[in-house]
């Protein structure tokens, strides 16, 4: 807490503020989620022991979800081997005691994932269940249409870069024709992330489908209210024009699924265009935020890939219910997949496409607190061109999650990893939640004023949706 910013942060008891609304509304929905998967699990289980201890962790879901409801005082996390658990205790002690409707929403939201993952870690049969696994792979499933769109014309563009894409242009117009193709991919990445399983509750198969494709993404264009990716963009181009070799960029992923996919498209392009010599992608060590992703997602992407028809003509639990009729893939499709899967292998493979969990992704508090708690990530991240922080949660966390005046200039909301710092941000985030920073004068009232912005009612509900984004970059290595 020492080293977050002084700016008071956003509550859970702020009646005008998304928090109050996701500690009331969306969390009881998420935890009764969790322990209807794992009922369904204890009921297929045959061990004796495992379906057991299966039914211990549906009691202590189901008590943390009655506690939150009632507004009851956060307890201390009971230890479960990992360091981060004295970290998260200490910090509940230094805010007094405090109740789920009277918190600050970071710490509480972070708190809750956290304890989940305690039900499982102290099991003997449960230690590497994923309770969000089954729907993060259903809603990747759901997103066939667009995997398919994207698939082709990453397999297009890919089969352009290898060829000659120098003939017949002047280098102005090749420089333009990057700029415009990076930020094109980097825009399917920003709106990949408008499926957020912690957000979407009550997503239907047809919801899902609206929020991906090309259509979708022209019409979203107006919707990004700061855009700052010429300025990341020069930046790749400069150091691939010094000639330096070792040229990598690090994605710190948010949501898995289709978003991971989209992700993947971007980590792909930056290889195949000779923007990155290598890309890391920073994950959660533990199930998080619902649809986070784990380094079992990443893996469990690419045998989709690998299997695509299987995968995809297997239906999924709502098809089945709603005796929807599953169509098999083309063979044309099949082979756009498995060119994928044979790229994104290969690239990892050769260790230039790798996928790095890292412990501090999980902790309670917001990354100003990076140099000085996690000094050798730190330090990795400052070696890379570019640090690319993927979603709603990692902007909260880079800003503190505070009450910033939202005219604030992005590289002093994010403090010590801001100008200076060593190291490049650049953040692609769909807004969900109240904090926002960065925008001109006059831009927030704006879209309070748009229907079903807030008005007047001291809410910024424009930002809670997803409707809206920010694409925010600050140099710290100038």
């Amino acid at each position: 807490m020492e080293y977050d910013p002084k700016i008071p942060p956003s509550l859970t008891a702020d009646q005008t503020s998304f928090a109050y609304i996701s500690a009331r509304d969306r969390w009881p929905v998420i935890l009764t989620g969790a322990i209807d998967d794992v009922h369904r699990a204890v009921g297929v289980c045959s061990e004796e022991e495992k379906t057991k201890e299966g039914k211990t962790i549906i009691e202590g879901l189901a008590k943390l979800k009655y506690e939150l409801q009632h507004d009851r005082h956060l307890t201390p996390l009971p230890d479960d081997g990992q360091p981060d658990i004295a970290g998260y205790n200490k910090e509940l002690a230094d805010l007094g005691t405090p109740t789920w409707f009277n918190i600050s929403w970071l710490y509480a939201e972070c708190y809750l994932y956290r304890r989940i993952s305690t039900f499982f870690a102290l099991s003997t049969h449960w230690k590497s269940y994923d309770v969000f696994a089954r729907q993060k792979m259903s809603t990747f499933k759901s997103s066939r249409p667009a995997v398919l769109e994207l698939a082709a014309k990453y397999k297009e563009l890919v089969v352009q870069l290898e060829g000659d894409p120098t003939a017949d242009k002047s280098q102005e117009e090749l420089d333009h024709a990057e700029s415009i193709l990076f930020i094109e991919i980097c825009e399917i990445c920003l709106w990949g992330n408008a499926t957020d399983l912690s957000l979407l509750t009550t997503l239907s198969y047809e919801d899902i489908q609206k929020l991906q494709g090309s259509e979708a993404r022209k019409s979203s264009e107006k919707n990004i209210v700061a855009n700052d990716l010429p300025q990341a963009f020069r930046v790749l181009k400069d150091a691939q024009a010094r000639g330096n070799q070792d040229r990598q960029v690090d994605i710190v992923l948010d949501n898995a699924g289709f978003e991971l996919f989209v992700d993947l498209i971007l980590a792909g392009y930056l290889l195949s265009a000779n923007l990155a010599s290598n890309v890391v992608l920073h994950c959660k060590s533990i199930p998080w935020f619902v649809s986070d992703v784990v380094p079992a997602d990443f893996a469990s992407l690419l045998n989709a890939l690998a299997g695509p028809q299987a995968f995809y003509s297997t239906p999924a639990e709502e098809e089945l219910q709603n005796d929807r009729k599953i169509e098999p893939l083309s063979n044309e499709e099949v082979e756009v997949l498995s060119f994928l899967f044979n790229r994104w292998s290969g690239f990892h493979q050769e260790g230039r496409l790798v996928i790095r969990p890292n412990r501090f992704w999980t902790q309670a508090g917001s990354y100003w607190r990076l140099p000085k708690t996690n000094s050798t990530l730190y330090e990795d991240l400052k070696q890379s061109e570019l640090v690319i922080f993927k979603g709603d949660l990692n902007y909260r966390k880079l800003t503190g999650d505070a009450l910033w005046p939202p005219t604030t200039p992005f590289s002093t909301a994010i403090g010590p990893l801001g100008p200076d710092s060593g190291v490049r941000i650049l953040t692609l985030r769909t807004c969900k939640a109240d904090v926002v920073v960065g925008l001109s004068d006059g831009e927030d009232e704006r879209l309070k004023a748009t229907e079903g912005g807030g008005g007047n009612s001291g809410a910024r509900k424009w930002a809670w949706s997803g409707k809206w984004a920010v694409v925010q970059f600050n140099d710290g290595k100038e």
